[in-house]
């Protein structure tokens, strides 16, 4: 419509158009201005339409590729909030049921203004928001905003940019959604520490579950697997489609082979654009969508370190940190772990810190590596471990999820997108204790079947703990059968 016009043009259109609308006493319920080029004027030109009784009724709103921007998706927020207040007021609040914002630009900024009107809202059904430059704190917030819409049953955020910490969020966002058919998060940059949380959602609920989409998210094949054995529950799948991440030929043949084992190799999109498996020093420094969250983590690195023992724990001197463990965390020696005697559990319970799943990992690995096959060592590093699993286990099934993601990065068993996290050299010790976890079934057994996915698939990681990662296997595949 508004092709070629100038830009001062759009707004006094638009806002006849809607004086119009509201001197005839229409009560709209689909309101469609899609693939008009107004941008953030024409929103305030439609501003006082959506505030009017006009729009109370309103149950779809479609405003795809209007080159909104920023600002006008503020405005859009501010208007849709606005409606509901006069709505409720006049005893009919609004119950927006679908939401059309794809190609608008909307960044960062627009995602959290919109999110807020949608907590507000609790109606919505269906959101599609594809194609927004919206990185993970917007992610985020739409995350927040929509556990409290129980009816959705479309989300599709295609081509924005979760990264982890956007698709925790939504992972914990969708565990809520009973309702939910079709999730499209593909090219999102999900990544495999998110298909891993996604995974875990999925395993937990979503009964109705329709569509997956993963795609092009840099996933790797042992991710994958865990997505595939997520959905064997789900009696509506129609599609997964995994097309376009970091598989391989074998990958992709492993990935088929699972599917077939639960029928429902039909279910599996194309695997024809595979990226083929990450090359081991594989760097992403140049992609401009982790600048900020590396600016982030720099900021976070200088206030407390960055994966070393000072935040391990909560601070020492609040908290009362013993010295004793204090000095075992910094430097472990299985010495020091005897030397806490009976103490060292109350020690472990109170003062670590596993609210960060990081770093209640990097304490597990600092225990169990000082493992040696005499009684007392054992007993000790097991009655430390067992502590800590009951501490990190106690709340909710996602932590213990992170917990196990966290675990599989410092391991080297899973890439992590955060480059300061570094490797530890696989000890024996690491892998016994472990096995011992998993034999006490700290572990549920769809988390037991993440973790030996992993371990089974990543040989050269464990070739000098041959012994502790085949007991490893044996009990990790006993809790998954049980």
């Amino acid at each position: 419509m508004f092709t070629g016009r100038l830009r001062s043009e759009i707004p006094p259109a638009l806002i006849s158009l809607g004086n119009a609308l509201m001197t005839s006493g229409a009560r709209l319920t689909h309101l469609d201005l899609s693939d008009n080029a107004f941008g953030p004027d024409g929103v305030k030109g439609i501003e006082s339409l959506l505030k009017s009784s006009a729009c109370y009724t309103l149950r779809e709103l479609r405003l795809n590729n209007c080159g909104m921007g920023i600002g006008g998706g503020m405005v859009l927020a501010s208007a849709l909030t606005e409606c509901h207040k006069q709505s409720s007021a006049a005893g009919s609040p609004l119950r927006l049921k679908v939401f059309i914002a794809g190609r608008n630009r909307l960044e960062n900024d627009g995602a959290t203004a919109l999110a807020k009107a949608f907590k507000l809202l609790g109606s919505l059904e269906e959101v599609h928001m594809p194609q927004n430059g919206i990185n993970h704190p917007g992610i985020t917030a739409l995350a927040s905003a929509i556990k409290h819409n129980p009816n959705l049953q479309v989300l599709n955020l295609n081509d924005n940019t979760f990264t982890k910490r956007g698709s925790t969020a939504m992972a914990e966002a969708i565990r809520h959604l009973q309702c939910l058919k079709v999730i499209n998060f593909g090219d999102c940059l999900v990544r495999s520490e998110g298909a891993i949380a996604i995974a875990a959602a999925l395993r937990e609920g979503l009964p109705f579950l329709r569509e997956l989409n993963l795609s092009f998210g840099e996933i790797c094949e042992a991710a994958a697997v865990v997505v595939a054995k997520a959905v064997r529950s789900k009696a509506d799948l129609e599609k997964l489609d995994l097309n376009g991440n970091c598989f391989g030929e074998d990958g992709c043949e492993a990935l088929r082979d699972v599917m077939e084992s639960m029928n429902m190799e039909d279910l599996l999109g194309s695997l024809s654009d595979d990226e083929g498996e990450p090359e081991e020093d594989d760097d992403d420094d140049g992609e401009e969508d982790e600048d900020e969250e590396e600016r982030e983590d720099e900021e976070d690195a200088e206030e407390n370190g960055v994966n070393g023992t000072k935040d391990v724990i909560e601070d020492k001197e609040e908290h009362h940190c013993s010295s004793e463990l204090w000095s075992f965390l910094i430097s472990p020696s299985a010495e020091k772990l005897i030397s806490l005697g009976a103490k060292r559990i109350r020690l472990i319970e109170q003062q670590v810190d596993v609210s960060d799943a990081s770093k209640a990992s990097e304490v597990f690995l600092k225990i169990s590596s000082v493992y040696k096959d005499e009684p007392e060592v054992k007993q000790a590093i097991f009655e430390s471990t067992d502590a800590l699993l009951r501490k990190a286990f106690s709340n909710s099934h996602s932590q213990s999820y992170n917990f196990i993601s966290s675990l599989m990065v410092n391991l080297g068993l899973l890439k992590s997108e955060d480059k300061k996290i570094k490797r530890v050299t696989v000890l024996p010790g690491h892998l016994f204790a472990l096995e011992h976890a998993a034999a006490q079934q700290f572990f549920p057994a769809d988390q037991a079947d993440v973790l030996e996915t992993f371990v089974s698939r990543n040989g050269k990681v464990f070739e000098s703990c041959c012994n502790a990662r085949d007991a490893l296997k044996t009990t990790l595949v006993k809790r998954t059968t049980a």
